[in-house]
């Protein structure tokens, strides 16, 4: 599933940009994006993954949309870049099941 993203981070000269990038692997530890701008490895980014306006007004769990991460390496492709990020803090499954579960009598 390919998911839209914010990357903003800095070039070599320094100076910021932002870009509309494409997720295309999504781990607890980091995230594959497509990129048309080449990112130095090494280099400090952050991600705002956009809501739909609706998700803030409905009464849905809290997420996280903007994680910081570094650039691990670049492939570089036709046209577009791959970088492979490591977020700085793993995320975590807050998800809490609605039915407690039930213990599983043994027939031992």
């Amino acid at each position: 599933m390919a998911i839209p993203v914010f990357v903003r981070s800095r070039t070599e000269a320094d100076k910021e940009f932002l870009e509309f990038a494409t997720a295309l692997n999504v781990s607890a530890g980091g995230m594959l994006v497509a990129v048309r701008r080449s990112i130095p490895s090494s280099a400090q980014v952050l991600l705002e993954i956009p809501s739909a306006p609706l998700a803030a007004l409905a009464s849905l769990p809290r997420v996280a949309r903007n994680l910081r991460a570094k650039v691990l390496r670049t492939q570089h492709g036709e046209g577009y870049n791959l970088a492979a990020l490591k977020f700085s803090r793993p995320l975590v499954n807050s998800y809490v099941p609605l039915r407690p579960r039930r213990k599983l009598a043994s027939s031992v």
